[in-house]
């Protein structure tokens, strides 16, 4: 594990697409009971290495019920995104995700990370990669009870999207507790 964290940290097959370079930001271990697939590093994580070092991971910590010393001990958390780098910004905020990073380094992870119990998927990318489906996230989140036991679909946590929680008032007081129960509960 240790020596795949280590290729992934040191990867470069998309540098010429990245315009901050390659800083492959990832958290895990062979302990890691749950797994957070996001997105991509924003720029304060690119240039800190710290996975959701940022308003959005403090969003996230807050939906998760968990604190920062929780989130960042990778024998609990595996922060895992679909593209390991900053892909830089684009008209409406950060570029999606490198499409290489998935494919090539995800089932290399989940070999070495057979202790994961919980998926939580973090945005439209993540969901279609790993449900394999096509849908709004408003509805694959509003569905969330579809996915489990294995995968709980997640809006961005990002502040841009307060206004998506204001629509959907739904979010927060069925989704967010039921969410907390099943990280508590394997948390332990």
């Amino acid at each position: 594990m240790e020596n795949l964290l280590y290729d992934i940290k040191a990867c470069t097959l998309c540098k010429e697409h990245l315009p901050l370079g390659p800083n492959p930001v990832v958290q895990g271990s062979l302990e890691s009971k749950i797994m957070i697939v996001g997105q991509a590093p924003g720029k304060i994580v690119h240039e800190t290495g710290i996975p959701w070092n940022d308003k959005s991971g403090d969003n996230l910590r807050q939906w998760l019920g968990i604190e920062k010393e929780t989130f960042y001990d990778a024998s609990k958390i595996a922060l895992v995104p679909m593209g390991f780098c900053y892909p830089g910004r684009g008209k409406s905020g950060d570029l999606p995700p490198r499409p290489e990073c998935a494919p090539l380094w995800h089932p290399k992870l989940l070999d070495f990370m057979n202790k994961v119990a919980f998926t939580i998927l973090v945005g439209n990318y993540a969901q279609a990669y790993y449900l394999q489906e096509k849908r709004k996230l408003t509805d694959t989140v509003r569905d969330y009870n579809k996915y489990l036991p294995d995968y709980f679909p997640l809006p961005h946590p990002s502040p841009r999207n307060n206004i998506w929680q204001a629509k959907n008032p739904w979010f927060k007081q069925e989704v967010l507790p039921a969410l907390q129960e099943k990280v508590a509960k394997i948390l332990g």
